[in-house]
């Protein structure tokens, strides 16, 4: 059975997160690359998160954050 679309309102606060991840790995003048390494995630799927194109679970926000450098609530808030 295929999932559902999620609605709108979800896929707004989806790009939202991947913004606030965007903004925070920048601020801690980290590239893609290193954040996909860091965190044993590809560099597409770097990208697609931050585009809000992807849904990352929430282990995956977890290693995110810490290879940011930032607390988990600043990207989710």
């Amino acid at each position: 059975m295929p999932s559902a679309r999620p609605s709108d309102s979800v896929l707004a606060r989806r790009r939202v997160v991947g913004e606030r991840i965007r903004a925070a790995r920048r601020h801690a003048n980290l590239t893609q690359e290193a954040v996909a390494l860091t965190t044993g995630l590809d560099r597409p799927s770097v990208v697609r998160i931050e585009q809000g194109q992807q849904a990352p679970t929430l282990d995956t926000l977890f290693r995110i954050a810490d290879a940011i450098g930032v607390p988990l609530a600043d990207l989710v808030r």
